[in-house]
């Protein structure tokens, strides 16, 4: 089976190093497997306390970035209630993803983010971490979780933070999809690329390499501190138990069902 997450180190100069780690399912458009999720943190750990680390770009292979969470290690728990004063193991499974989405933003490295194809649900909060997000002119966001009777659980503040929250209403209410331009003018997408998505990502590392890694890793600290005005652990574990919730609910087979056989569900309009 091949790595869940590419790691390709590339040398800057000076002893210092670029890293570009590559969401690596492109049979599932790179959903967010168990495995995905833990190469991911285990490499926000190893780069935290790497001092010849300058920066980290993450993308997606196959031509897409990710198109969201898998539901695998969540399929038997579907519309299937839980016994009575039993702990809900769905709960530490999504409330992981949020870790990981605190452990990108937290990087004391810039973080740039090159989106092509699908950024949909928990790839659409992978982009909401970036310091920096490319998009392809093609590139397609979303979080359509509420179309599926499901929860945007743990994206939910990170969309927030990212679209302020009259956008992110629009965004997380609707499950609707935007392309990049409409990306761009919300806030999410700082550059929008026409077909050459390599130049580009090697053109804003050569911007950002004149920047002092000292520096960076402050203000970023900074950054996170300004934005602290949600408690956000307590916020995302609160999520967590939401999302569970509606996974063992009666929508989400539903809407699940629907979307497998490319049919509206049944609260939609056009059913």
């Amino acid at each position: 089976m091949p790595d869940a997450l590419l790691i390709d180190r590339a040398p800057l100069g000076s002893g210092l190093f670029l890293e570009t780690w590559t969401l690596n399912d492109p049979a599932s458009r790179n959903a967010l497997t168990d495995a995905m999720v833990d190469a991911l943190l285990s490499a926000c750990t190893r780069a935290r306390n790497d001092a010849a680390l300058r920066g980290v770009v993450l993308r997606g292979a196959g031509g897409h970035f990710c198109a969201g969470g898998s539901l695998g290690g969540f399929a038997k728990a579907i519309g299937q209630p839980l016994d009575a004063g039993v702990p809900d193991p769905l709960v530490p499974l999504n409330r992981r993803f949020g870790t990981l989405l605190q452990a990108l933003c937290g990087l004391p490295q810039w973080l740039v983010i090159a989106v092509q194809g699908a950024a949909m649900g928990g790839g659409l909060g992978l982009a909401c971490c970036g310091d920096l997000v490319l998009a392809d002119a093609d590139a397609q966001f979303g979080a359509p979780e509420v179309t599926l009777g499901l929860v945007p659980a743990q994206i939910a503040p990170f969309v927030v933070r990212r679209l302020g929250p009259a956008a992110a209403r629009r965004w997380l209410l609707s499950g609707a999809r935007s392309g990049a331009a409409a990306a761009q003018q919300a806030g999410l997408v700082d550059e929008v690329v026409d077909g050459a998505m390599d130049e580009a990502v090697q053109a804003t590392i050569q911007r950002l390499a004149a920047t002092a890694p000292q520096a960076i890793a402050a203000t970023k600290h900074l950054l996170l501190q300004v934005q602290g005005t949600l408690p956000l652990p307590a916020l995302l574990d609160d999520a967590a138990h939401l999302f569970a919730h509606a996974l063992r609910g009666p929508e989400a087979p539903q809407g699940l069902s629907a979307f497998t056989a490319r049919k509206a569900p049944p609260w939609s309009a056009s059913a």
